[in-house]
């Protein structure tokens, strides 16, 4: 008995595109609109640039700009290192105990990482690093996805050109930094947007480190501003900030979003 095929087409995804879209367009139609028009269900034209002059006046956002940059880029910077060469080892590297200690690095995927706040709280204590930028980025310098994703990848280079290059006189570092590292950049392309994306949302862990403005991420000092208000949530100014906060994420992946596709279609997980 033969199945026959089955044909949704595209509306359906459509429709589920187009719910995903209506707070994304009541943030960004609220966020220009006047405050005494802004809740009103008739449309109007009435449009101002007003809204994110107060916030951006009301609260430092610049500096945690400023913050969550250094953050996101510090953490993937250290990532790329730290999970590039343990790739490394598990695809190419023949050592004991190799199987066994891939699948303990499989096993943190399964962890969320809310789990572990507390014993990582205690760590940065006794190292005095609460409230300090590395307090942040300490616990995701090592990325088990980004293990995996990039031992995928490495599995599926031809072992010949790691023959080839050792005959030319390479060590494994240049092996790993020459041929390896440039062959993986679908890969990396791909780390690199979930590891940006993750850190530049992330919230909980920030909010209990942090306690300064020198060291706040914008997601923290979005939550402490629409917290300020003494009578009810101003909502003008509240999606006038999150659209500050969300418009790098939105923008880069409009201009890479072919990029982004293909990174993970090409990515090897196999």
């Amino acid at each position: 008995m033969r199945l026959k095929k089955l044909n949704i087409g595209r509306w359906p995804f459509l429709a589920l595109a187009a719910l995903w879209l209506i707070p994304l367009l009541w943030v960004v139609v609220t966020a220009f609109r006047p405050r005494q028009v802004a809740l009103s269900p008739s449309f109007s034209l009435d449009f101002t640039l007003d809204n994110f002059a107060a916030v951006w006046a009301a609260a430092p956002f610049a500096q945690y700009y400023v913050n969550t940059v250094l953050i996101v880029v510090g953490v993937f910077a250290v990532q790329m290192v730290t999970a590039t060469m343990a790739a490394f080892a598990f695809a190419r590297v023949e050592f004991s105990g190799k199987t066994i200690l891939f699948l303990l690095f499989l096993v943190q995927i399964m962890i969320p990482p809310d789990v572990l706040i507390f014993p990582n709280y205690n760590v940065l204590k006794e190292l005095s690093l609460l409230d300090t930028k590395l307090g942040i980025m300490m616990p995701y310098f090592a990325s088990a996805f980004g293990i995996f994703l990039l031992r995928q990848m490495f599995k599926t280079i031809p072992p010949e050109l790691d023959e080839a290059a050792r005959v030319e006189g390479y060590s494994k570092w240049q092996i790993l930094w020459k041929i390896y590292f440039p062959l993986a950049r679908p890969s990396y392309i791909a780390f690199g947007l979930v590891s940006v994306s993750y850190h530049w949302n992330n919230f909980l862990w920030p909010l209990i480190v942090t306690n300064s403005v020198e060291n706040r991420p914008l997601t923290v000092g979005l939550a402490i501003f629409a917290q300020s208000f003494e009578i009810g949530a101003q909502w003008t100014e509240v999606s006038a900030a999150t659209l500050l906060v969300i418009t790098p994420l939105m923008a880069a992946f409009l201009l890479f979003q072919r990029q982004f596709m293909n990174s993970f279609i090409h990515s090897g997980i196999k």
